[in-house]
């Protein structure tokens, strides 16, 4: 997009500065937002839903690609006219003024849709488990998160940062860090580096009544993580949902993979 102003350059023409309470951070660096896009893709056509757009230096790189339909939902009504500016008339561009966490997917594309997004840090873990938990099933997610929580959504049994998320994020998808980038990237620098990782639904994934009963049993399980299953589990069925589920009784959380966890999930019900 060669005729465009460079984003700082647009973000000082309209006066705007990120907001703390939007958990805005700003990627202006082109050559990192085309390289998020080419980790993404291809999307061969399809549509691409982008949240949290802000000044659209993401959005600028995905209608370069061969994304589709590139359907922007943004909550924060200053940033509508400058994204209007990226529109070129062709229909291509949708750009939809609302909160992520009410918009309904399946209205936004038509067929499957990837995910690619510098998520808001206050709601990128509450997105990601809507899309994960939620009726629509995207194409592929490329999502960019505090590294922290991207090192829970890949972590495996026996890692510090593995949990619920990871077992919830596991079940559902095939789960890869493919990206770090440290603070210094964005404008305002965040308090933390960030990381982005790239999920593609699996063909076997968790239908949506054994998620609930896996959230039941990770909830109980990692809220006591410290504690042998027997007793994390107790309200549940303790030692005997264990046995029923070819599980230890006397293991912890933390080392259970996920089949295992899957298994206690069938168990319960």
């Amino acid at each position: 997009m060669p005729d465009l102003p460079s984003l700082r350059e647009t973000l000082d023409a309209h006066g705007l500065l990120a907001k703390k309470s939007f958990g805005q951070h700003f990627l202006l660096d082109l050559n990192v937002t085309r390289k998020i896009v080419r980790l993404a893709g291809p999307f061969e056509g399809r549509s691409v839903i982008e949240v949290g757009p802000g000044p659209g230096g993401l959005t600028r790189a995905l209608l370069e690609s061969d994304a589709g339909k590139v359907v922007l939902v943004e909550k924060d009504p200053r940033f509508i006219p400058l994204l209007k500016e990226l529109d070129d008339g062709s229909g291509r561009l949708e750009i939809v003024e609302g909160d992520a966490l009410k918009v309904r997917e399946s209205d936004l594309a038509d067929g499957p849709a990837h995910v690619v997004s510098n998520l808001p840090y206050n709601v990128g873990t509450a997105l990601l488990i809507k899309w994960l938990t939620g009726p629509w099933t995207p194409h592929a997610l490329t999502l960019m998160f505090q590294k922290e929580v991207a090192e829970r959504i890949v972590a495996g049994p026996g890692d510090e940062a593995y949990g619920r998320l990871a077992v919830i994020s596991q079940a559902v998808c095939e789960a890869k860090l493919v990206m770090h980038l440290p603070a210094a990237a964005f404008t305002p620098p965040p308090k933390v580096a960030s990381a982005v990782v790239h999920l593609v639904p699996r063909p076997d994934r968790a239908d949506r009544e054994t998620l609930k009963r896996l959230e039941r049993v990770t909830a109980a399980a990692f809220g006591q993580r410290r504690k042998m299953l027997r007793s994390s589990l107790k309200t549940l069925g303790g030692a005997g949902l264990c046995e029923a589920a070819g599980i230890a009784p006397d293991d912890r959380a933390e080392v259970v993979d996920l089949a295992g966890f899957l298994r206690l999930a069938a168990a319960l019900a």
